[in-house]
This record gives C-alpha cells, sequence and structure tokens, in this order.
C-alpha cells in the first residue's frame, strides 16, 4: 500500500482516484498533478515506484495545500469567525446549517438525532 503525505493508498485503483484519498485533492487537482508529474492515470496506485511516489509528495507539498496544513487553516477560519462572533461564527457554535439553509424540518446532519418532546396537554384540561 503506497503511503502519500501520511495517508495510505488504495492499492487496486487507479492512480488518478487513488490520490482523492488526502484531503483537499479532488477530481481537478489529482489531474493536474498527474499531467505535471508526467504519470498515467490509468495505472494502479501499487504499481508506482518510489521515484513517483516522492515526485507527487514533493508537488503535492509545494504547490498544494492539503491534508494537515489544510485541516488547521479550514479549523482556524472557523475559529476566526466563532471569535468575531458573526453569524456564521455563531451558527458554528450553535450547531446549526452555516449556509442559509431550513432548519425547521431537515438539517438533521448538523442538528443530530431528533430529541422528542413531550406533547401538549389538551385545551380542556386547562379549564
Amino acid at each position: 500500500m503506497p503511503r502519500l503525505l501520511g495517508v495510505d493508498l488504495p492499492n487496486d485503483k487507479q492512480v488518478l482516484y487513488s490520490l482523492q484519498y488526502l484531503y483537499g485533492v479532488g477530481p481537478a487537482i489529482a489531474r493536474q498533478v498527474l499531467v505535471t508529474t508526467k504519470i498515467d492515470p490509468t495505472k494502479k496506485a501499487k504499481e508506482l515506484d518510489e521515484d513517483e511516489l516522492s515526485r507527487l509528495a514533493s508537488l503535492l507539498e509545494r504547490d498544494y495545500t492539503v491534508e494537515g496544513p489544510l485541516r488547521r487553516q479550514v479549523s482556524q477560519s472557523i475559529g476566526r469567525l466563532r471569535e468575531v462572533k458573526c453569524y456564521r461564527g455563531l451558527r458554528h457554535r450553535a450547531g446549526l446549517p452555516v449556509r442559509g439553509q431550513r432548519t425547521r424540518t431537515n438539517a438533521r446532519t448538523r442538528k443530530g438525532p431528533r430529541k422528542t418532546v413531550a406533547g401538549k396537554k389538551g385545551v380542556k384540561d386547562l379549564k
């Protein structure tokens, strides 16, 4: 299993798809990296030799923000939003959707499982 920037790449997948297991590398960046390093995108990850792996690692570290540094950058950005108490920061802090989605229904990914509240008493009971 080839290891790149601290991440194990799947052996039996093509390099184009294996690179996407790195945080911050999607289809477009994976394709750019392979064109720049002149590696065949249809080659399996287990067929990469040490020279190709080192070229990939050096290019990704030099020209792109991926893995640890990118995670750190994202968390610092969210921390800054929370610190200045802007609307987006407050939504992050409350664990609610940040980008304007509705919360009356849906939003279960951010809000977590439903918390059932006891049903209301009937109107007759109040008299």
